[in-house]
């Protein structure tokens, strides 16, 4: 019982320290968007990958390192309406 108790308190604790883990009320919207960024700054931040995302593209580094940052700000689209 003990070591339960401990694991809910460490999942709660995590949860509210990092974002992107999630809770019972994260919605499938928040959660996409989530990964969604997460992915994007993965990919801005290691400049390798960019370089190769950028060659597939057939762009610059720093126009597809800015289009990602850019997507950042709604990675899946505009949020859904809230029903009362």
């Amino acid at each position: 019982m003990a070591d339960k108790l401990r694991a809910q308190q460490q999942l709660e604790a995590l949860q509210a320290r990092y974002v992107g883990t999630g809770h019972a009320d994260t919605t499938k919207f928040e959660w996409t968007s989530n990964i969604q960024r997460d992915s994007y700054a993965s990919y801005v931040g290691h400049p390798p990958l960019l370089s190769y995302m950028a060659i597939g593209m057939g762009e610059c580094k720093e126009k597809v390192r800015a289009q990602m940052i850019e997507k950042m700000i709604q990675p899946v689209g505009k949020p859904p309406e809230v029903q009362d």
